[in-house]
């Protein structure tokens, strides 16, 4: 008995070991590290950082760079299945990325499907009566239903299927950035609404400005 359960025991610990080393990293998606630059993610899909939308620029400086992965031009090659993903960055550091899948490649997929793809490669999801937000990409609603979780204590990762479209999206997230960048989205907002009315009211006053500036130009150079 004292035999057997010693092999039991190291069966269990060679187990636990093996799905330790073979745990997948929520750190990254493909080669997209949480917490690289924008210079660095630029650098990698072959874009320019000036290229990326700023969002937000105070009280911390809200990016986002959208990408298109280039399609195969040959059938000995995999269809590639993300149509695109939007890195989203909080100070220059990459917090969260959304991936969304081309439709013609989950067609037919239920959630269950997916959910099994997904799990095959990120390990045991959660079902949690949940939702994301999207304070920054105004393309999607408010917040998106949660279909799946794969998490651990610093990442997120989201199989959610957008209402305006057909096809799956993930939505995979720095905690600890994700939190900050959402309060600092929160702040911002509140400043804009504060600021607008006299925005509104410098933009009308250049916009007199410019007017009775082309009015004084063209009373000197009209002639009947």
């Amino acid at each position: 008995m004292r035999t057997l359960s010693r092999g039991v025991l190291a069966a269990i610990a060679i187990l636990i070991s093996a799905s330790v080393i073979h745990a997948q990293d929520l750190s990254k998606y493909r080669n997209f590290s949480f917490g690289s630059s924008l210079a660095g993610v630029s650098k990698q899909v072959d874009r320019q950082p000036a290229e990326a939308q700023v969002i937000h620029r105070k009280p911390a400086l809200i990016q986002e760079l959208a990408w298109y992965p280039p399609t195969p031009f040959d059938s000995s090659h995999a269809a590639e299945p993300v149509e695109k993903v939007v890195f989203s960055f909080y100070n220059g550091a990459l917090y969260r990325m959304l991936v969304t899948y081309d439709s013609s490649s989950t067609k037919g997929l239920t959630d269950e499907d997916v959910i099994r793809i997904v799990s095959a490669k990120y390990g045991v999801a959660t079902r949690p009566l949940a939702s994301v937000d999207f304070p920054a990409n105004p393309s999607y609603d408010a917040t998106q239903k949660v279909i799946a979780r794969w998490e651990d204590s610093e990442y997120s990762l989201n199989l959610i299927r957008p209402s305006r479209s057909d096809a799956f999206a993930i939505v995979m997230f720095d905690k600890r950035l994700d939190t900050q960048a959402a309060a600092s989205i929160a702040e911002s907002v509140k400043l804009e609404q504060q600021e607008a009315p006299q925005k509104e009211v410098e933009r009308a006053k250049k916009e007199a400005d410019d007017l009775e500036a082309e009015r004084q130009k063209n009373i000197k150079t009209l002639r009947p």
